[in-house]
């Protein structure tokens, strides 16, 4: 097994770098900044995309929990206010007041959230190490639940058009749904620049359509209104008890996407965010979810018989629960002739939706690679003038499986809402516990302050994520596996790359290795020669193979070694740093944040106005080619060094991700074991 592994990339020597965001892309908040107004359309088509298709399902799986037995008309209300009152604690306090006002240079997100409880505490901890890693493994779980389950919610509005129903629509509803996802993976490659400007306008529409429907049907029942009091949420939880704690998972699914707000706050800014949040979002879903009541309590004895009916079908199939339920109240608060329409839009605002928890996978799992939580891995950019627009490749069809698997496998979102929830609230629970830290550390408030702030979130947030799993034999260890996974893959990189820089310590100090050329030169040939390396203490492998086994030197030598802070961007006075350490001889740290993107290249040559000479047709970049030994002794069980060399082997060519010409690059093998 041979790996291209420059030792610039070992996470256990910073030597990283970063890459921008993408979907909506840093170009939004970034590439000229755009007007107020422009930020907040942006922002509503990026940022509420997965909280604004939630109103297709987590009101009616809700709802399926208290028509089991017939509901009554308290129960309707006491559900509207649950879901209300969970907008306003999870999303509207912990997200938009609170968790906003902690950016990492204006970033947001759970990996910055890290790097910021990192630095509030000033050292890395293991257990903040672990809660990071975790939450942001949780996030994979919902960038492939998310795209599966917005779409098929949609698409199941077929049934409810009186049209089609004639046609037998129900047997096309699945290919159509997986048509369509696979459709949207495709066009990745692509790129959203041309047609990421319509996102904000669409998802503008969606929201007023959700807030028209409601409000519409508040005259169904007017008392609904009612429902913002939470007393009907807290009566609910009394007089229901364990089934209170069932509902809730299904409660949950009003907030999913709420981690959006954070995540995408350095494409946009806080401030639009939050005011998109305010004056539609908020008035719109609060509208919808009322409308849904209102028309469900109008509708009461027809809804406990549809369920009566489907629970029939059901048992009659051999199946241990519903798997798709007939009550569909939000298409159904439609018009016959305008349900196609909505469906149309209810699936565009899928598909955008989606697009977002897609592009926010590619951004995160570029910063992990920055980070050095993961091996290296292609990444493109898919535009020239919005500079967080990139797509990878592997990371893509990863998630196009884990959907289609998802989608064949469960069938309906009905039955998809089992999985849904756990990876969410995991997630959400770890960013609690990173705020704590912030608020006490960094805000420098007191403990007993910041234990305050944030257990009532994490007592909610745990009451959620054991609600959610309840439907843990039902598809919900999806998303758990696959969050085990990942952190098994995070934890072998790091584990296995430290001990390769471990390795790397053991060679020849630099200084020592110059002291003895000083005194005993080779021959100098002409041109210059730069050689990456992890650790700028020690002598690079591929600097000590080119003295053995060639016996020369270029006449210019650059041992450089590529950093990555803990802040999102770099500031300009850190980029570079240049030390000589003898005639023709100098060290050179460049410098990235985890959200910037390593080109070498294109640093070098700006690092000209430092006193840097650089020619890149007269420069040979050496990188070392490891080929990754198991071994016994190393301080991993063998399974483990065999999944690191497996890692190790399908890292991407780092002539690639330092963007350094292939014609200019030299490579040099060793043999190590881990």
């Amino acid at each position: 097994m041979a790996q291209r592994e420059t030792e610039a990339t070992s996470p256990g020597s910073d030597a990283h770098s970063a890459g921008g965001g993408a979907g909506g892309g840093e170009s939004h908040g970034r590439t000229g900044h755009g007007t107020f107004l422009s930020l907040v359309i942006g922002s509503i088509g990026v940022v509420y995309g997965d909280i604004g298709t939630s109103p297709l399902y987590a009101f009616r799986e809700s709802m399926a929990h208290i028509a089991q037995d017939g509901a009554v008309r308290s129960e309707v209300m006491g559900l509207v206010s649950l879901i209300f009152w969970a907008l306003m604690i999870v999303v509207t306090l912990k997200y938009v007041i609170i968790i906003m006002q902690m950016d990492n240079k204006g970033e947001g997100g759970t990996l910055s959230l890290m790097a910021l409880s990192q630095r509030a505490l000033g050292r890395r901890t293991p257990w903040l190490f672990v809660i990071g890693v975790v939450g942001a493994s949780l996030f994979y779980g919902d960038a492939i639940i998310t795209p599966a389950m917005s779409v098929l919610s949609a698409v199941e509005g077929l049934k409810q058009v009186p049209s089609l129903k004639a046609v037998g629509i129900e047997a096309f509803v699945l290919p159509i749904g997986i048509g369509i996802l696979i459709g949207l993976f495709l066009i990745q490659s692509r790129g959203t620049g041309r047609i990421g400007k319509y996102f904000g306008p669409i998802t503008i529409v969606w929201f007023l359509v959700l807030g028209a429907m409601g409000a519409w049907h508040l005259k169904d029942d007017p008392t609904i209104i009612g429902a913002l009091n939470p007393y009907y949420a807290l009566a609910f939880a009394f007089e229901h008890g364990f089934l209170t704690f069932v509902v809730l998972g299904s409660v949950f699914l009003a907030v999913t996407g709420a981690e959006a707000l954070y995540a995408d706050m350095g494409h946009f800014g806080r401030r639009p965010i939050r005011a998109a949040w305010w004056l539609l979002v908020l008035p719109a879903l609060t509208l919808n979810y009322l409308g849904q009541g209102a028309f469900t309590l109008q509708n009461l004895d027809t809804v406990n018989g549809l369920f009566a009916a489907d629970a029939a079908a059901a048992r009659a199939a051999g199946e241990e629960s519903v798997s798709y339920w007939t009550y569909n109240p939000f298409f159904q608060m439609a018009p016959d002739a305008l349900r196609l329409p909505l469906v149309v839009l209810a699936t565009v605002a899928a598909i955008i939706a989606s697009q977002a928890v897609i592009s926010g996978a590619f951004s995160l799992t570029q910063q992990a690679i920055q980070l050095g939580l993961l091996p290296r891995m292609e990444i493109r950019r898919t535009s020239e003038t919005q500079f967080g627009q990139i797509y990878m490749p592997q990371v893509n069809w990863f998630l196009l499986a884990g959907v289609l698997i998802l989608a064949i496998s469960f069938g309906s979102s009905t039955a998809l809402a089992a999985a849904y929830g756990i990876s969410i609230t995991g997630e959400m629970m770890m960013s609690t516990l990173m705020m704590l830290i912030v608020v006490w550390k960094l805000w420098e408030r007191p403990l007993w302050m910041a234990v305050a702030i944030a257990l009532p979130f994490l007592l909610i947030e745990g009451i959620f994520f054991s609600s959610n799993m309840l439907k843990l034999l039902h598809g919900g260890y999806v998303p758990l596996l696959l969050a085990l996974g990942l952190v098994t893959i995070i934890w072998t990189w790091v584990r296995g790359t430290r001990l390769l820089a471990e390795q790397t310590r053991r060679d020849e100090p630099l200084h020592k290795l110059f002291e003895t050329l000083s005194h005993h030169p080779p021959h100098r040939v002409r041109g210059t020669a730069i050689f990456l390396t992890g650790d700028p203490e020690v002598a690079p492998a591929a600097l000590m193979h080119n003295l053995k086994h060639n016996q020369v030197l270029h006449e210019t030598i650059i041992v450089l070694t590529v950093k990555t802070l803990q802040t999102p961007r770099a500031p300009d006075s850190e980029r570079v740093k240049i030390e000589e350490l003898m005639p023709d001889v100098r060290r050179v740290t460049l410098t990235f944040g985890f959200m910037e993107t390593p080109n070498v290249v294109k640093a070098l040559t700006a690092s000209r106005k430092h006193g840097l000479k650089f020619d890149i047709m007269k420069t040979s970049f050496f990188l070392s080619r490891r080929t990754v030994i198991p071994s016994e002794k190393s301080g991993m069980p063998i399974w483990q060094d065999h999944l690191f060399i497996f890692l190790a082997r399908n890292a991407t060519n780092a002539t690639d991700f330092f963007h350094i010409p292939s014609g200019r690059a030299v490579e040099l093998g060793n043999q190590v074991m881990v």
